[in-house]
């Protein structure tokens, strides 16, 4: 009978750990049960978006107020067009609300920063964030260094 007990408390151990697993896993990827948040639409154009990916969380002073949805190719402009969902508990955002690529750490996830501004109109459903940053991508800024050592050898 001990040993009956024994192995009972091993499954229901090795049970925990995998829904303890599959829990953390739903939390890194970004996935969540609650679809019934209410969120409004905003947009922003970058002319570099980096590997930000649909999902990648949107901040303001840290704190996440949205979700990244969509990411297309803006063929007017040939710029990234990127469409955010906002928690409609922050609807006090600024028309001169700028928007930022930021990266997680050096090497981390991208996602995107806001920053309010001091205006008195406020950004509604649909409408476009223009003043933006795009992703500062550390291949690029690690040729343009390779290149100038280049040309100051010559």
């Amino acid at each position: 009978m001990r040993i009956r007990t024994v192995e009972i408390s091993v499954g229901v151990f090795m049970l925990a750990g995998i829904l303890a697993l599959l829990v953390l896993a739903l939390q890194v990827s970004g996935l969540s049960f609650d679809n019934n948040r209410k969120s409004y639409s905003l947009y922003a154009k970058f002319d570099n978006i980096g590997s930000l990916a649909t999902r990648s969380k949107v901040t303001i002073a840290g704190v996440t107020v949205g979700r990244v949805t969509e990411i297309s190719l803006d063929n007017d402009e040939h710029m990234g067009l990127i469409k955010m969902e906002i928690d409609t508990d922050v609807s006090n955002l600024t028309t001169d609300t700028a928007a930022s690529i930021l990266t997680n750490g050096l090497l981390g996830e991208k996602y995107i920063g806001l920053s309010t501004g001091a205006d008195e109109e406020y950004l509604v459903d649909g409408d476009v964030i223009e003043d933006t940053q795009s992703a500062l991508v550390l291949e690029e800024l690690i040729g343009q260094f390779l290149f100038s050592e280049v040309n100051a050898e010559e």
